[in-house]
């Protein structure tokens, strides 16, 4: 073989390997593509946010104006924090998009959603977040900063899972922790508007009452239904919330082996839970 056919087949090899083109070369990353797609596909956090945000509007017909009072000032505190928790979501969704991204062999343009993070988040007692998830939230978006706006050059899963692990375990710490709030504010807000009932009812006992009392029961088991289907949503925020951290501690683990079968059979069995609890989401 000649100097040039030797130099020609050493060149195209190479080309082979950095491309991931050649038989037995590529590495499969399906199962990491796939679980990252369902971590950002989970969804529950945004519309339990909202809900969250909204509890001033479904107590306030049931208030004394003495409660009332109180109900305003907790009503302007989360909604204070509320674009806060609502940007937390946001970068975690972000990364594991870029992650899926990386992963794949789509290429789409995922700066617009840079625009949509928001300027940072505020130290607050009453929402539980402290400097040290201001410091991953800003971890966290400069990395996707890098990542998305330099057209995703020299960054592969390795490098984004390595560089962004920490920062996101302590963000999705913080949501399931602000989950938990939300779950201990709608029980708050259920005692209070199923209270009035168990209150009341038993005192309405004339007969002018009938109607007025079977409309109230009915009104009450509607009720007592709608948070019993809320409460199922927070559990199932909660379990999603924590297979996505705990999926992506185990590829973060794995690094040396990202394409091993072990790994890849971890991540398709998160990746199956959290598309589970994805449609157990939409159906509740």
């Amino acid at each position: 073989m000649n100097f040039l056919n030797r130099v020609t087949r050493v060149a195209a090899l190479a080309a082979c390997l950095v491309l991931g083109g050649c038989a037995g070369t590529h590495v499969s990353l399906v199962e990491v593509r796939e679980f990252a797609g369902a971590s950002a596909r989970l969804g529950g956090y945004a519309e339990l946010s909202t809900r969250y945000r909204d509890t001033y509007l479904r107590e306030q017909p049931y208030l004394t104006p003495a409660a009332d009072k109180i109900a305003k000032e907790n009503d302007a505190k989360r909604r204070a924090v509320y674009d806060d928790f609502r940007s937390l979501q946001k970068s975690v969704v972000l990364y594991m998009q870029t992650l899926a991204l990386l992963a794949g062999e789509d290429r789409f343009d995922l700066t617009p959603q840079l625009d949509d993070l928001g300027n940072g988040l505020k130290a607050n007692a009453e929402s539980g977040l402290e400097q040290r998830h201001i410091a991953a939230y800003t971890g966290l978006t400069r990395l996707l900063t890098r990542a998305i706006a330099s057209g995703y050059q020299g960054r592969s899963v390795e490098t984004m899972v390595r560089d962004g692990d920490a920062d996101l375990q302590t963000l999705l710490g913080a949501m399931i922790s602000i989950t938990r709030l939300y779950a201990k504010t709608n029980e708050n807000e259920k005692k209070t508007i199923l209270g009035i009932f168990d209150i009341e009812i038993p005192y309405a006992s004339r007969p002018n009452d009938r109607m007025l009392v079977t409309l109230a029961k009915v009104h009450y088991l509607d009720k007592a239904r709608e948070y019993k289907l809320v409460d199922k949503r927070y559990s199932l925020a909660q379990q999603g919330l924590t297979k996505v951290s705990l999926g992506h501690q185990k590829l973060r683990e794995n690094l040396n082996n990202v394409s091993g079968a072990e790994l890849r059979g971890v991540l398709r069995n998160f990746g199956r839970d959290l598309r589970v609890i994805r449609d157990n989401l939409s159906d509740n």
